[in-house]
């Protein structure tokens, strides 16, 4: 997986150079700007960021449209919501219209609601396929897993062979069900940005900087680019 590493001091400066990054990419377009999100403390402190002066001022809200590269199967206003922590940190915050967020829905089934989830993609998108001249995604902000996940796309699962369904519900691997993208539609992104932080993620960065198949974070091939946005803890292996 080729990729560019970025290395911030510390795990603060990782959320304010992400966020300032984001900011001025959704500055250089005129159009719809799609960010899908993620879940984690890293991504919190982020979003806190950009719900904050000067950057909420700057982000240009109305053009933004936000997805999830997965949720957790549980009720929005659940404490392991990933929708939970990113509208507390940031969304009810910010001019954005309540259209422009695009949840996933945990309302009935997690088969019923993932093929919801793929509707809603496909509407936006305008297509029921992905056209890799076209990216779905701006930006997909992604997380790494000490066991080398990310989303929700676990090692061992069969969503890691989907190829045809954009969405996936995935059960059995976490004490609750999990809804998730699957590696078509994360690939389908102008830039992918992994968000890695702390001393215990080092040995898994290593070994996703070499390559590593073995972890599904490595199975990630977008049509655009791949950044390794990490602080110095993680890339040296130390506290910073």
């Amino acid at each position: 997986m080729p990729a560019e590493t970025r290395i911030s001091a510390d795990a603060d400066a990782l959320a304010r150079e992400t966020a300032a990054w984001i900011v001025e990419r959704a500055l250089a377009g005129t159009g719809r700007f799609a960010l899908n999100l993620s879940g984690g403390s890293t991504p919190k402190a982020l979003y806190a960021l950009l719900a904050q002066p000067p950057l909420r001022d700057r982000m240009p809200w109305a053009r933004v449209h936000l997805f999830w590269g997965d949720e957790r199967f549980v009720p929005p206003e659940h404490p392991d919501s990933n929708f939970r922590m990113a509208n507390e940190a940031m969304i009810a915050h910010v001019p954005i219209p309540p259209d422009n967020v695009h949840r996933f829905p945990t309302d009935s089934t997690p088969e019923d609601c993932a093929a919801r989830y793929q509707h809603t993609l496909q509407a936006f998108y305008g297509a029921a396929s992905l056209d890799p001249a076209r990216p779905l995604f701006d930006i997909a902000l992604l997380g790494l897993g000490e066991d080398g996940h990310t989303a929700s796309l676990f090692p061992g699962t069969a969503v890691l062979r989907e190829r045809a369904a954009w969405t996936a519900a995935v059960i059995g691997t976490r004490p609750e069900p999990r809804l998730t993208l699957t590696y078509p539609v994360l690939d389908s992104s102008r830039t992918v940005a992994f968000l890695v932080a702390g001393a215990g993620k080092h040995a898994m960065l290593t070994r996703l900087q070499a390559g590593d198949r073995a972890l599904p974070a490595a199975g990630i091939a977008p049509v655009g680019e791949v950044l390794l946005l990490v602080d110095r803890a993680a890339a040296e292996g130390a506290p910073a």
